[in-house]
Protein backbone atom coordinates (compact mmCIF):
# COMPACT_ATOMS: atom_id res chain seq x y z
CA UNK A 1 0.00 0.00 0.00
CA UNK A 2 1.34 3.42 -0.95
CA UNK A 3 2.09 5.92 1.84
CA UNK A 4 -0.78 8.23 0.87
CA UNK A 5 -3.24 5.32 0.69
CA UNK A 6 -2.01 3.96 4.06
CA UNK A 7 -2.53 7.40 5.66
CA UNK A 8 -6.07 7.64 4.28
CA UNK A 9 -6.81 4.08 5.54
CA UNK A 10 -5.55 4.82 9.06
CA UNK A 11 -7.46 8.09 9.13
CA UNK A 12 -10.66 6.24 8.25
CA UNK A 13 -10.38 3.51 10.94
CA UNK A 14 -8.96 5.50 13.89
CA UNK A 15 -12.37 7.00 14.83
CA UNK A 16 -13.93 3.52 14.73
CA UNK A 17 -11.16 2.09 16.91
CA UNK A 18 -11.57 4.97 19.37
CA UNK A 19 -15.30 4.31 19.60
CA UNK A 20 -14.71 0.61 20.26
CA UNK A 21 -12.20 1.48 22.99
CA UNK A 22 -14.68 3.85 24.62
CA UNK A 23 -17.37 1.18 24.60
CA UNK A 24 -14.96 -1.32 26.13
CA UNK A 25 -13.90 0.93 29.04
CA UNK A 26 -17.03 0.54 31.18
CA UNK A 27 -16.77 -3.22 30.93
CA UNK A 28 -13.12 -3.11 31.93
CA UNK A 29 -13.92 -0.90 34.92
CA UNK A 30 -16.68 -3.28 36.00
CA UNK A 31 -14.26 -6.18 35.75
CA UNK A 32 -11.90 -4.57 38.30
CA UNK A 33 -12.13 -6.12 41.76
CA UNK A 34 -13.77 -3.89 44.40
CA UNK A 35 -11.42 -5.23 47.09
CA UNK A 36 -7.66 -5.70 47.56
CA UNK A 37 -6.22 -9.04 48.61
CA UNK A 38 -2.73 -10.11 49.67
CA UNK A 39 -1.52 -13.34 51.24
CA UNK A 40 1.62 -14.97 52.59
CA UNK A 41 1.80 -18.73 53.04
CA UNK A 42 -0.60 -21.31 51.62
CA UNK A 43 -4.17 -19.94 51.34
CA UNK A 44 -5.70 -23.36 50.75
CA UNK A 45 -8.75 -23.54 52.99
CA UNK A 46 -7.97 -25.36 56.23
CA UNK A 47 -10.74 -27.15 58.11
CA UNK A 48 -10.22 -27.55 61.85
CA UNK A 49 -12.45 -28.41 64.76
CA UNK A 50 -14.16 -25.36 66.23
CA UNK A 51 -12.69 -24.10 69.53
CA UNK A 52 -14.63 -25.08 72.62
CA UNK A 53 -15.18 -21.51 73.86
CA UNK A 54 -15.20 -17.98 72.38
CA UNK A 55 -11.98 -15.93 72.21
CA UNK A 56 -11.73 -12.17 71.72
CA UNK A 57 -8.82 -9.72 71.61
CA UNK A 58 -9.59 -6.09 72.50
CA UNK A 59 -6.49 -4.07 71.57
CA UNK A 60 -6.19 -0.37 72.35
CA UNK A 61 -4.18 0.74 69.30
CA UNK A 62 -0.66 2.06 68.91
CA UNK A 63 2.15 -0.51 68.75
CA UNK A 64 0.75 -4.01 68.29
CA UNK A 65 0.94 -6.50 71.15
CA UNK A 66 2.77 -9.63 69.98
CA UNK A 67 1.37 -11.75 72.80
CA UNK A 68 -2.20 -11.05 71.69
CA UNK A 69 -1.61 -12.40 68.17
CA UNK A 70 0.26 -15.41 69.50
CA UNK A 71 -2.65 -16.12 71.84
CA UNK A 72 -5.15 -15.91 68.95
CA UNK A 73 -3.06 -18.37 66.93
CA UNK A 74 -2.95 -20.83 69.83
CA UNK A 75 -6.68 -20.52 70.43
CA UNK A 76 -7.36 -21.05 66.71
CA UNK A 77 -5.11 -24.09 66.43
CA UNK A 78 -3.52 -22.81 63.20
CA UNK A 79 -5.11 -22.53 59.78
CA UNK A 80 -5.88 -19.33 57.89
CA UNK A 81 -5.44 -16.04 59.79
CA UNK A 82 -7.47 -13.30 58.07
CA UNK A 83 -7.06 -9.54 58.57
CA UNK A 84 -9.76 -7.18 57.33
CA UNK A 85 -9.69 -3.41 56.97
CA UNK A 86 -11.20 -0.63 54.85
CA UNK A 87 -7.89 1.08 54.02
CA UNK A 88 -4.19 0.55 54.56
CA UNK A 89 -1.63 -2.08 53.65
CA UNK A 90 -0.91 -5.76 54.11
CA UNK A 91 1.77 -5.08 56.76
CA UNK A 92 0.15 -7.55 59.16
CA UNK A 93 0.84 -10.44 56.79
CA UNK A 94 4.60 -10.87 57.33
CA UNK A 95 4.35 -9.73 60.97
CA UNK A 96 1.82 -12.39 61.99
CA UNK A 97 3.16 -15.10 59.68
CA UNK A 98 6.63 -14.80 61.24
CA UNK A 99 5.10 -15.86 64.58
CA UNK A 100 4.47 -19.31 63.12
CA UNK A 101 1.63 -21.71 63.74
CA UNK A 102 -0.58 -20.69 60.80
CA UNK A 103 -0.89 -21.87 57.20
CA UNK A 104 -1.44 -18.37 55.84
CA UNK A 105 -2.04 -14.76 56.78
CA UNK A 106 -4.34 -12.85 54.44
CA UNK A 107 -5.28 -9.17 54.33
CA UNK A 108 -8.49 -8.10 52.63
CA UNK A 109 -9.12 -4.38 52.12
CA UNK A 110 -12.90 -3.89 51.95
CA UNK A 111 -13.41 -0.22 51.01
CA UNK A 112 -17.03 -0.22 49.80
CA UNK A 113 -20.36 -1.99 50.12
CA UNK A 114 -19.67 -3.58 46.73
CA UNK A 115 -16.56 -5.17 48.21
CA UNK A 116 -18.54 -6.21 51.28
CA UNK A 117 -20.90 -8.14 49.00
CA UNK A 118 -18.20 -9.80 46.90
CA UNK A 119 -18.35 -13.63 47.03
CA UNK A 120 -14.56 -13.99 47.23
CA UNK A 121 -14.34 -11.66 50.23
CA UNK A 122 -17.12 -13.51 52.04
CA UNK A 123 -15.60 -16.92 51.29
CA UNK A 124 -12.21 -15.91 52.70
CA UNK A 125 -13.79 -14.55 55.88
CA UNK A 126 -15.95 -17.65 56.25
CA UNK A 127 -12.87 -19.85 55.96
CA UNK A 128 -10.87 -18.02 58.63
CA UNK A 129 -9.58 -19.84 61.68
CA UNK A 130 -8.86 -16.42 63.25
CA UNK A 131 -10.06 -12.96 62.20
CA UNK A 132 -8.52 -9.59 63.09
CA UNK A 133 -10.04 -6.15 62.38
CA UNK A 134 -7.27 -3.63 61.79
CA UNK A 135 -7.26 0.05 62.70
CA UNK A 136 -8.29 2.89 60.44
CA UNK A 137 -11.50 4.91 60.49
CA UNK A 138 -14.46 3.20 62.17
CA UNK A 139 -16.90 5.28 60.15
CA UNK A 140 -15.75 3.29 57.11
CA UNK A 141 -16.60 0.04 58.88
CA UNK A 142 -20.04 1.38 59.72
CA UNK A 143 -20.70 2.73 56.22
CA UNK A 144 -19.27 -0.18 54.26
CA UNK A 145 -19.78 -3.29 56.41
CA UNK A 146 -22.82 -2.92 58.67
CA UNK A 147 -25.82 -4.80 57.32
CA UNK A 148 -23.78 -6.61 54.63
CA UNK A 149 -22.59 -10.21 54.21
CA UNK A 150 -19.30 -9.13 55.86
CA UNK A 151 -21.11 -8.48 59.12
CA UNK A 152 -23.03 -11.76 58.79
CA UNK A 153 -19.81 -13.70 58.05
CA UNK A 154 -18.01 -12.24 61.09
CA UNK A 155 -20.93 -13.04 63.37
CA UNK A 156 -21.09 -16.57 61.93
CA UNK A 157 -17.43 -17.02 62.87
CA UNK A 158 -18.22 -15.82 66.38
CA UNK A 159 -21.00 -18.39 66.66
CA UNK A 160 -18.38 -21.09 66.00
CA UNK A 161 -16.01 -19.69 68.67
CA UNK A 162 -13.48 -18.55 66.06
CA UNK A 163 -11.01 -16.13 67.70
CA UNK A 164 -11.82 -12.54 66.72
CA UNK A 165 -9.77 -9.45 67.54
CA UNK A 166 -9.65 -5.77 66.77
CA UNK A 167 -7.37 -2.81 67.38
CA UNK A 168 -8.11 0.91 67.48
CA UNK A 169 -11.00 1.48 65.04
CA UNK A 170 -11.41 -2.29 64.87
CA UNK A 171 -11.95 -2.39 68.63
CA UNK A 172 -14.44 0.47 68.50
CA UNK A 173 -17.00 -1.55 66.49
CA UNK A 174 -16.81 -4.76 68.54
CA UNK A 175 -19.25 -3.80 71.31
CA UNK A 176 -23.03 -3.66 71.00
CA UNK A 177 -22.79 0.14 71.06
CA UNK A 178 -20.18 2.09 69.11
CA UNK A 179 -18.88 5.58 68.63
CA UNK A 180 -19.26 5.67 64.84
CA UNK A 181 -17.24 8.85 64.09
CA UNK A 182 -19.57 9.57 61.18
CA UNK A 183 -19.09 13.31 61.82
CA UNK A 184 -15.42 13.01 62.75
CA UNK A 185 -13.73 12.40 66.06
CA UNK A 186 -14.33 14.24 69.32
CA UNK A 187 -12.25 14.94 72.42
CA UNK A 188 -13.26 14.38 76.01
CA UNK A 189 -13.44 18.14 76.63
CA UNK A 190 -15.77 18.68 73.68
CA UNK A 191 -18.03 15.76 74.58
CA UNK A 192 -18.29 16.74 78.26
CA UNK A 193 -19.08 20.35 77.32
CA UNK A 194 -21.96 19.29 75.05
CA UNK A 195 -23.09 15.64 75.11
CA UNK A 196 -25.22 16.35 72.03
CA UNK A 197 -22.42 17.81 69.94
CA UNK A 198 -22.94 16.78 66.31
CA UNK A 199 -19.73 14.74 66.51
CA UNK A 200 -21.16 12.49 69.26
CA UNK A 201 -22.46 9.91 66.79
CA UNK A 202 -23.42 6.58 68.32
CA UNK A 203 -24.57 3.36 66.69
CA UNK A 204 -25.80 -0.09 67.64
CA UNK A 205 -25.01 -3.60 66.46
CA UNK A 206 -22.24 -2.86 63.98
CA UNK A 207 -21.17 -6.31 65.19
CA UNK A 208 -22.84 -8.70 67.62
CA UNK A 209 -20.12 -10.65 69.39
CA UNK A 210 -20.18 -12.93 72.44
CA UNK A 211 -19.65 -11.29 75.86
CA UNK A 212 -19.71 -7.77 74.35
CA UNK A 213 -23.45 -7.12 74.49
CA UNK A 214 -24.55 -4.16 76.58
CA UNK A 215 -21.26 -2.28 76.35
CA UNK A 216 -19.28 0.30 74.40
CA UNK A 217 -15.51 0.34 73.90
CA UNK A 218 -12.93 3.08 73.41
CA UNK A 219 -9.28 2.95 72.38
CA UNK A 220 -6.06 4.97 72.73
CA UNK A 221 -7.49 5.57 76.17
CA UNK A 222 -4.47 6.97 77.99
CA UNK A 223 -2.61 8.83 75.26
CA UNK A 224 -5.72 10.65 74.01
CA UNK A 225 -7.35 11.18 77.43
CA UNK A 226 -10.65 9.51 76.52
CA UNK A 227 -12.20 8.83 79.92
CA UNK A 228 -14.47 11.87 79.57
CA UNK A 229 -15.79 10.98 76.16
CA UNK A 230 -16.43 7.34 77.08
CA UNK A 231 -18.40 8.50 80.11
CA UNK A 232 -20.32 10.88 77.81
CA UNK A 233 -21.11 8.10 75.35
CA UNK A 234 -22.46 6.00 78.20
CA UNK A 235 -24.54 8.93 79.48
CA UNK A 236 -26.09 9.37 76.04
CA UNK A 237 -26.93 5.68 75.72
CA UNK A 238 -28.97 5.63 78.94
CA UNK A 239 -30.31 9.18 78.59
CA UNK A 240 -31.64 8.43 75.08
CA UNK A 241 -33.35 5.27 76.29
CA UNK A 242 -31.23 2.77 74.39
CA UNK A 243 -30.62 0.85 77.62
CA UNK A 244 -31.37 1.15 81.31
CA UNK A 245 -27.68 0.72 82.08
CA UNK A 246 -24.50 0.29 80.09
CA UNK A 247 -20.92 -0.88 80.57
CA UNK A 248 -17.82 0.67 79.04
CA UNK A 249 -14.32 -0.63 78.35
CA UNK A 250 -11.37 1.66 77.69
CA UNK A 251 -8.05 0.16 76.59
CA UNK A 252 -4.68 1.94 76.62
CA UNK A 253 -2.28 1.90 73.67
CA UNK A 254 0.09 -1.05 73.36
CA UNK A 255 -2.33 -3.01 75.53
CA UNK A 256 -4.77 -5.83 74.84
CA UNK A 257 -7.46 -7.71 76.70
CA UNK A 258 -7.55 -11.43 76.03
CA UNK A 259 -11.13 -12.60 76.59
CA UNK A 260 -11.56 -16.35 76.95
CA UNK A 261 -15.04 -17.64 77.76
CA UNK A 262 -15.98 -14.26 79.24
CA UNK A 263 -12.88 -13.74 81.40
CA UNK A 264 -10.55 -10.87 80.42
CA UNK A 265 -6.83 -10.77 81.20
CA UNK A 266 -4.41 -8.03 80.22
CA UNK A 267 -1.20 -8.14 78.17
CA UNK A 268 1.00 -5.26 77.08
CA UNK A 269 2.28 -2.15 78.78
CA UNK A 270 -0.85 -0.22 79.77
CA UNK A 271 -4.14 -0.67 81.59
CA UNK A 272 -7.77 -1.41 80.80
CA UNK A 273 -10.74 0.30 82.45
CA UNK A 274 -14.19 -1.14 83.14
CA UNK A 275 -16.99 1.38 83.70
CA UNK A 276 -20.60 0.87 84.73
CA UNK A 277 -23.44 3.40 84.89
CA UNK A 278 -25.53 4.10 87.98
CA UNK A 279 -28.99 5.40 87.02
CA UNK A 280 -29.62 8.32 84.70
CA UNK A 281 -27.35 11.35 84.27
CA UNK A 282 -28.23 14.29 86.47
CA UNK A 283 -27.76 16.74 83.57
CA UNK A 284 -27.53 15.53 79.97
CA UNK A 285 -28.95 17.88 77.39
CA UNK A 286 -27.80 19.82 74.31
CA UNK A 287 -25.33 22.70 74.71
CA UNK A 288 -25.03 22.05 78.46
CA UNK A 289 -22.06 20.55 80.27
CA UNK A 290 -22.60 16.99 81.46
CA UNK A 291 -23.22 16.09 85.08
CA UNK A 292 -23.13 12.35 85.78
CA UNK A 293 -22.00 11.19 89.18
CA UNK A 294 -20.49 8.02 90.60
CA UNK A 295 -19.69 5.91 87.55
CA UNK A 296 -18.26 2.68 88.93
CA UNK A 297 -14.74 2.18 87.55
CA UNK A 298 -12.20 -0.63 87.81
CA UNK A 299 -8.65 -0.40 86.47
CA UNK A 300 -6.89 -3.60 85.44
CA UNK A 301 -3.16 -2.95 85.26
CA UNK A 302 -1.59 -6.13 86.61
CA UNK A 303 -1.98 -9.85 86.26
CA UNK A 304 -5.56 -10.22 87.46
CA UNK A 305 -8.70 -10.82 85.44
CA UNK A 306 -12.14 -9.31 84.94
CA UNK A 307 -15.34 -11.31 84.41
CA UNK A 308 -17.32 -9.63 81.64
CA UNK A 309 -20.35 -11.84 82.18
CA UNK A 310 -20.77 -10.87 85.84
CA UNK A 311 -18.96 -7.53 85.49
CA UNK A 312 -16.71 -8.15 88.46
CA UNK A 313 -13.16 -8.98 89.45
CA UNK A 314 -12.80 -11.69 92.05
CA UNK A 315 -9.03 -11.99 92.44
CA UNK A 316 -8.12 -8.52 93.62
CA UNK A 317 -6.59 -7.72 90.26
CA UNK A 318 -8.36 -4.38 89.78
CA UNK A 319 -8.32 -1.00 91.49
CA UNK A 320 -11.88 0.14 92.22
CA UNK A 321 -13.04 3.76 92.36
CA UNK A 322 -15.81 6.05 91.07
CA UNK A 323 -15.58 8.75 88.39
CA UNK A 324 -17.94 11.73 88.25
CA UNK A 325 -18.56 14.49 85.73
CA UNK A 326 -19.91 17.67 87.33
CA UNK A 327 -20.48 20.61 85.02
CA UNK A 328 -18.27 18.92 82.44
CA UNK A 329 -15.33 18.50 84.84
CA UNK A 330 -14.11 15.05 85.84
CA UNK A 331 -13.02 13.92 89.28
CA UNK A 332 -12.72 10.60 91.06
CA UNK A 333 -12.68 9.03 94.50
CA UNK A 334 -9.01 8.13 94.09
CA UNK A 335 -6.45 10.02 96.16
CA UNK A 336 -6.05 13.46 94.62
CA UNK A 337 -9.04 12.87 92.34
CA UNK A 338 -6.98 11.11 89.67
CA UNK A 339 -9.08 9.89 86.73
CA UNK A 340 -6.77 7.09 85.56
Amino acid sequence: MRLASRSRFLASIIPALAMLAALALPGAAQAAKPYQYAVVGDPTDVVLAHPAAPSLVLMGGGPDVDAAFQWMIRRAGGGNFVVIRASGTDAYNPYVFAMGGVSSVETIVIPSRAAANDPFVIARIQGAEALFIAGGDQSDYVKYWQGTPVQAAIEALASKNTPIGGTSAGLSVMGKYAFTALNGSITSAQALANPYDRAVTLGRDVLRLPDLGGLITDQHFDTRDRMGRLLTFMARIVNDGWAGSVHGIGVDVETALLVADGSATRVGTGAAYFLSTVGLPQVCRPKTALTYRNISTERLAGGGSFDLRNWASYDGGTTKYAVSAVGGVLSSTQPGGAIY
